[in-house]
Order: C-alpha cells, then structure tokens, then sequence
C-alpha cells in the first residue's frame, strides 16, 4: 500500500471488480473470468461465474494502468515540434515539454520523492504548473495544487493536513509561504522542502529557507529517467482541497484512472479537435484545470498561459494567437460582457469558451453569443473532477427566439461519457424525482470519474457515498427532455411562509437589470414568515440606484412572496474561483434580525 494511502483513514469505496483465475493445462494458460463482490452494496445479486473461455491472458501486451502520463509521451511522438506552450515571450515545442518533465521527475525522486509523497504547489496559471501536473506522477507522486489566493493561515493547514514533503511556490507567493511556514513552527510540524518558482533576474537567490530554484532544480534531473507508472489504475495521482465555500476544505482525492476517463471526457465537452489552441483563465490548482491540464496535451494543442487574467488580456491573447478554446466561471463571463469598449478586440472566429462553477446568468450567455464566443454550459463538483454533466445544444434550439435559447442553456443537460449516471433523487428516500420541470430533489452522481474519497475523512466520504450515490448537495428539477436544471445548493434554498423559494432564479431576475454587475440572494431571518430573501448587490459603474427600485423590478418579473425584502450594497466576497461564498452573507443577513 502506498504510504499516501497508508497515511489516510479514507475508506477507498471500490467499484464491482473481477478476478482473472487460472488452471494450467500442458503448453497453455487458461482463464476463467468470475465477478467478486466488492465494497459497493450491488443491491444483493451474488457473484454470477461467466462461461469459461480458452485462450485469455491478462498481460503487458493487452493491459496497462489508465493515466494521463501516456498523453505527454504520445504527444512528444505524434506532435514533437509542435508548440506546447507560450508564456510572454517564453515557449516550448511537445518535444521539450516531454524532456523538462522527464528532467523535474528526475529531480524530484533525487532528493527523496517516493511513490506516494505529495508534492504541492501555490503558483497561478506558469509554465512550471503545467509541467508538474506530467512531472510529479512520473516520479510516482502525488499532487497537490494549493489555491494561490489562500491565507498564509489555510496554506499551513492545508500542507500540514496533506503530509506534503515539497512545496513549488511562485516568486510572487514568496511570502505566503513564508507566513504558512511560521504557522507550521508554532505547532512543531516539519515544512516541506521549498523550491521557488522564479521569473526574472530579481529574484532571490536560493538561501536555507529557499534552497532550490525551479529552472536550477530541474536541470539536476536527467532525461533518461525511468517513469514509475502507476502500479494500479486506482493509485491516486492528485488530492484536489474543495473551495471552502461553507467550511474547511476537504482533500478530494483523484486516481490515475479517474482523470484520465475525465480528462477523455472533457475534450468531447469542448469539441476539441487536434491541435486546438486554449487560452488559460481557468486556474490549474482549481479541479488541475478541470482536467485540460492533461487534456490539451492529449490532443497536441497549444496552451497560452496567463498569470493574471483581465478582459483586455482574454481579447489580446485571443487575437494574437487565434485561440480557439478557453474556459472560465460565470464571473470571467460577468467581466467580459461588461468590458469596455476599449478593452475589446473583434473575434474574427467563434472562440468556444466552457462554463461551469455556478449556474450562469441567461442574460451573460446571449451577450457573450454576441461578442464572438459559442457558449457551453457544464456542471461539476471537485468530487467529480470538475465536468460531470453539459448542456448539449440540440439543432431544433436555433429555430426559438435568443432568449428562449440563453435559457435552456443555462441548464445542466446530462451526464458526459465518463460518468455511470448522473440524477435527481429525493435525498431521504433515494427515489428519483419525476421528470416534470417542478419537483426539486438532489443532483446525484456515480461511475468512474467520482472522486476516490476525502483524504483522512472517513466519515464525510461514508456521508457523500450514501446509498450508492454521490451527493452533490445542490437542489434541481429534472425537465420532460432528460436535462436537469440546478435550482440551489441544498443550504441555499429559502423557505418562506412554507414555499421554497430558489436563489439563483431571484438572481437571474436581478442580473437582467441594467444597473445590476453581481447579485446574491440568501435567506434572512423572519419572525413571521419564518425566511425572506436578502440580495446583496454590486452596482455597475456609473448606475445609482435605490433598494426600493431594485425590489420593484423583481416583483415585476417573479411572484410578490419570491422578491427580496432587503437589498445590500457592497462588493461580493468571492473564493479565488470565483464562487460568492455565500456563508459569509448568510451570517451578515442573520445578524440584521428579522424584518418582521
């Protein structure tokens, strides 16, 4: 067992598995192949034995482990000189991506890294974290993608939670690091070894608290390293820390096998072709990139890398090197529709751009349309590697109004290939909701691209896993056609005089108003209807408006008893994916008291 597996008290729930058993008979090998029961509760059918059949052998020749170390090595082949990367005035062919991999996976086990160590990282979207999501696998490793815009507080959690023995941190993120490693003294925990990512001469030099530099670090490694290739496809090969939207984040554990059926997936959910050219917005620590990560490598594309993003920036690099794809939260959405003028540069061709995080705006979706970009929707959890379900845009959609189309994109759609199933089901009776657009339930998951469990939570996996399914925790209707609607996360949804009252559909109603940039709606306290909706508002620049207006205009488009009561002025608190952490507004709501 690996000591990353060892270290943890997670309960590994293991899909339905089969037993290859043999007999020997003179010259040859047979097999007869038999189901064995696994940890998943298969609803009582016993192992049935399958007819015998001569000649199988399972061997080197006809198996190998899942992982999405095999893209990098068929891209170094099939697309060697091609461009791999840029990076400012930096970048790579396929070919040289492979060797510096190579080189970092030989460095890393020279110092000590062993199969099963976790290596992390707190970098934003560099060169050095693409590679190291090829590099630290090969070296048998697991890795752990930091978010940059923790606290030096959480960062020390997180690397003490995680048993991390290096840490790359980006010359920019210096000094969080430092901070974390404080932190770690003051509770007499050993801190990982530090390596900097640099960029530029002014940078520091290596010192006893920053003994390596990346570029120098991986020049010591040599390119005739041996990969350690998973022994098994459920080996994990990365620990994903959830957003922390509502608590302290979980360390969502991902297997080789996993993100390689994700990673196959999601460039379906893109309709990427060979050789596409993607543009980096979405940050590589948040689900490895949603798994494009591994993703464009596999298909030899190109990846523009941004560390900072900005409106001007997206349509600069778009431009610039005709990017074909990108992906991004409703909020990167939010900050392009409402770019300046100045800021925006015509898209000579459509430019496929996913979204997914939070359910995005009608509104957002329609204006995006407008400015060049073919919009698709997906849904997903970290416990899902990100992407589990897309919104597939059927033909018969063109032919209704652009208003109408924004709308039933805005959906969910369906599960991706990858996935067993994915449903809504009433959580306390596991019965699954009708198909009536009306019946609000929990979305649902399982199949093979569902995370391996929280790492050292025993008890939140066993919870997550009830019943055979995973549960997502978000609140949706299932349509007549099949696709699923999010309607709020579990937490989220208001009660009001006894009905429930949706979130996200009184946002929408507010992000239609002209003056409206961002809107959250939460519930707040009430002694006589028991909740009432408060929307916390961030105004446009240059729109001056009143809370009076705001609750008029959204009586005007919803139900009387569904408009906010109260409405807020203020800048939103976000997570650095983008996500409005709404715990924090739920308690500014609770401390108003109640509005009756």
């Amino acid at each position: 067992m690996h000591r990353f597996l060892r270290s943890s008290s997670t309960r590994l729930v293991t899909t339905r598995t089969y037993l290859l058993h043999s007999f020997v008979v003179p010259s040859y090998r047979y097999f007869s192949l038999f189901a064995a029961d696994g940890d998943v509760d298969d609803g009582g059918d016993a192992p049935q034995p399958r007819k015998s059949m001569e000649g199988l052998r399972r061997c080197s020749a006809n198996h190998v482990p899942l992982s999405p170390i095999s893209f990098l090595e068929r891209a170094a082949k099939v697309y060697r000189d091609r461009t791999s990367l840029v990076y400012g005035c930096r970048n790579f062919t396929w070919n040289q991506t492979h060797q510096r991999c190579l080189k970092l996976a030989s460095a890393l086990s020279q110092i000590g890294i062993s199969r099963g160590d976790v290596v992390s990282t707190l970098a934003p979207n560099v060169p050095a974290m693409y590679e190291l999501h090829f590099a630290v696998p090969m070296a048998g490793a697991v890795l752990c993608t930091l978010n940059s815009r923790l606290d030096s507080a959480m960062v020390s959690v997180l690397l003490a939670h995680s048993e991390a023995k290096i840490l790359f941190v980006d010359h920019g993120l210096l000094e969080i690091a430092r901070g974390a490693f404080d932190h770690l003294a003051k509770t007499n925990t050993e801190p990982p070894i530090l390596v900097l990512i640099s960029e530029g001469d002014d940078d520091p030099s290596p010192t006893s608290i920053v003994p390596y530099e990346y570029e120098s670090f991986l020049e010591t490694g040599h390119i005739e390293f041996e990969i350690k290739r998973p022994k098994s496809e459920w080996d994990p090969i990365s620990v994903n820390y959830t957003s922390g939207t509502t608590s302290r984040p979980k360390g969502v554990v991902y297997s080789h096998r996993g993100a390689y059926l994700n990673t196959i997936a999601t460039l379906f959910l893109h309709g990427m072709q060979s050789m596409p050219v993607y543009l980096w917005t979405v940050p590589m620590f948040h689900c490895n990139g949603w798994c494009l990560t591994w993703g464009v490598t596999a298909q030899g594309g190109t990846n523009i890398c941004m560390k900072n993003v900005s409106p001007s920036k997206i349509f600069e690099n778009i431009a610039l090197h005709n990017v074909t794809h990108m992906g991004g939260a409703p909020t990167v959405l939010n900050m392009i529709v409402n770019s300046s003028v100045r800021e925006q540069k015509r898209i000579s061709s459509k430019v496929v751009i996913c979204t997914g995080g939070s359910p995005p705006p009608p509104q957002i979706l329609l204006k995006m349309e407008e400015l060049g970009f073919s919009v698709t929707h997906l849904y997903g959890l970290t416990e899902t590697y990100g992407p589990g379900t897309y919104c597939v845009l059927k033909p018969e959609w063109k032919s209704l109004p652009p208003e109408e189309q924004s709308k039933l994109k805005a959906r969910q759609g369906t599960q991706h290939l990858g996935l067993q199933d994915v449903d809504i089901l009433d959580p306390v009776t596991m019965e699954k909701v009708p198909a009536d657009g009306k019946t609000m339930g929990e979305v649902m998951f399982r199949g093979n691209t569902v995370m391996s469990g929280y790492f050292k939570d025993s008890k939140a996996t066993e919870e997550a896993f009830k019943g055979g399914w995973f549960h997502s925790g978000d609140l949706a209707v299932k349509h007549p056609d099949g696709y699923i609607e999010v309607k709020d996360r579990l937490k989220d949804i208001i009660i009001s005089g006894g009905e429930n009252i949706s979130s996200i559909q009184v946002e929408t109603v507010l992000y239609s108003h002209p003056a409206v940039l961002e809107a959250a709606v939460v519930a707040r306290p009430d002694n006589h209807w028991g909740q009432t909706p408060c929307a916390f508002v961030k105004l446009k620049e240059g729109f001056d408006i009143d809370a009076q207006e705001l609750i008029l205009f959204c009586r005007g488009h919803l139900p009387h008893y569904m408009a906010p009561k109260t409405v807020i002025f203020e800048e939103l608190p976000r997570t650095s994916t983008g996500k409005i952490q709404k715990y924090i507004l739920r308690e500014k709501a609770k401390a108003l008291g109640s509005l009756s």
